[in-house]
């Protein structure tokens, strides 16, 4: 079982490609003739309506109007708008998940997209030390940072853990609300990086109103730079405005490895990677009741 202490939130913002939006412009943005032909009998329409032959002549009597509207259409490009807005996104990225690198600071090198080992302890230093003393530094970073998740895993345990999260990236897993009954959260999986794996949780009312813009609740990050010395280190944590308790995030995690690492676990691991599966391949067979169930009951 792994060990959880009392952690940094990342999450993926997935942005549609500039090409489909592009052709979405495209196909939004008519030409003026287009335009024309288009709305040609409703032109002709307005122009018997203001007791005009045809028309040219409305043209003529709507010339500045028409001249002024052109103005205010060609001001607006939007492409110019859609490199603004991408840029507006990439600076929220960068304020929100940009992790720079730590002092000292070359403001000319690269930074890293997202957090690794090396963002919170000394590799190289490290790297030498016995297992058991990797632990304890890695208890000891945590320790007094509030709402935080920490622990070691063996690599036996994490290898487990991402194969299942390699075939079943998405899962959902319920949380007992006293008097409410039970709660249900989105799982996410994503490897970010060669050594780092991240494990993203929000709630499914959270899920289906913003879809993969949901804000998760809890983030756990695996960093796998020590796998050589048979272990791998996470850290994570639940966010000060989640409305979860700490306990309530801890069950949720444990949860998280207890159907993903189900094969490392005492007992018989068949119906909680059954769930796995068939949430995976949207089976109309898959149970909220078997799924509550295998969630609750600790063997």
């Amino acid at each position: 079982m792994i060990r959880l202490g009392l952690t940094n939130r990342s999450i993926a913002v997935a942005v549609a490609s500039r090409r489909s939006l592009v052709n979405v412009f495209r196909r939004c943005y008519s030409s003026p003739t287009d335009l024309a032909e288009k709305y040609k009998a409703k032109l002709e329409q307005r122009a018997k309506e203001l007791g005009l032959n045809d028309v040219d002549e409305l043209k003529t009597k709507l010339k500045d109007d028409i001249a002024k509207a052109k103005k205010a259409f060609n001001a607006v490009d939007p492409l110019t708008e859609l490199e603004e807005y991408e840029k507006k996104l990439a600076a929220e990225r960068k304020d929100s998940k940009v992790i720079k690198v730590r002092s000292p600071i070359d403001a000319k090198a690269p930074q890293s997209p997202y957090k690794r080992l090396e963002s919170y302890v000394d590799v190289d230093k490290i790297r030498d030390l016995p297992a058991k003393e990797v632990e304890l530094i890695w208890k000891a970073r945590f320790q007094n940072i509030e709402r935080s998740l920490h622990a070691v895993l063996t690599d036996l345990q994490f290898s487990e853990i991402y194969a299942n999260a390699f075939k079943h990236p998405s899962f959902i897993l319920p949380l007992p609300k006293e008097g409410e009954g039970y709660e249900m959260h989105f799982v996410q999986w994503s490897f970010i990086g060669p050594s780092t794996t991240h494990c993203m949780l929000t709630t499914v009312a959270e899920y289906k109103l913003h879809k993969e813009y949901a804000k998760p609740h809890t983030t756990l990050m695996f960093h796998q730079e020590l796998t050589d010395k048979g272990i791998v280190l996470m850290n994570g944590s639940c966010e000060v405005e989640s409305s979860l308790s700490m306990d309530e995030a801890q069950l949720l995690v444990l949860n998280v490895q207890r159907f993903y690492g189900a094969q490392m676990l005492k007992g018989s691991p068949e119906k909680k990677l059954a769930l796995l599966k068939s949430f995976t391949v949207g089976d109309e067979s898959f149970n909220i009741d078997d799924l509550v169930k295998e969630a609750t009951t600790f063997e």
